[in-house]
């Protein structure tokens, strides 16, 4: 992955629940591991979501997604997913991601994920934090 922030890498392990009746990753689902690798970026930064809603009065939502499908994942398999900066302005991020296989470094499926930020009380966008684009940049 290229861009302009450090690679952040969480392991996931493929549970049953996370398999169609063929055996692998339902789709949907790498979303979800995407989910959780930002969740703990963020959290290794410093930045809490839920303490973002209370000193902030905002979060950060999803409001676009791009996702490629490359090879699949199935029942046990342990996967590193990982999660970059790869563009920030001043109400949105671009994070883009992967997720590979842990033993082989096969790349399983890749996208990028826009989060923007609301005010949590109405949801209408708004800037994010200084003080959070000056961590995420850094």
């Amino acid at each position: 992955m290229t861009g302009h922030g450090p690679v952040f890498t969480w392991p996931v392990r493929v549970y049953w629940e996370d398999t169609d009746a063929g055996g692998i990753v339902f789709y949907a689902n790498y979303l979800k591991f995407f989910e959780r690798a930002r969740t703990e970026w963020l959290r290794s930064l410093g930045v809490m979501q839920s303490g973002l809603r209370e000193s902030a009065g905002g979060m950060f939502i999803v409001s676009e997604t791009s996702v490629r499908y490359l090879a699949p994942a199935r029942l046990d398999d342990e996967l590193l997913v990982t999660a970059r900066l790869e563009a920030s302005g001043r109400a949105s991020l671009i994070i883009a991601q992967q997720a590979l296989r842990a033993d082989t470094g096969a790349l399983l499926c890749e996208g990028t994920i826009r989060i923007g930020w609301v005010d949590a009380a109405t949801l209408r966008p708004g800037r994010i934090p200084a003080a959070v684009l000056d961590v995420l940049n850094t």
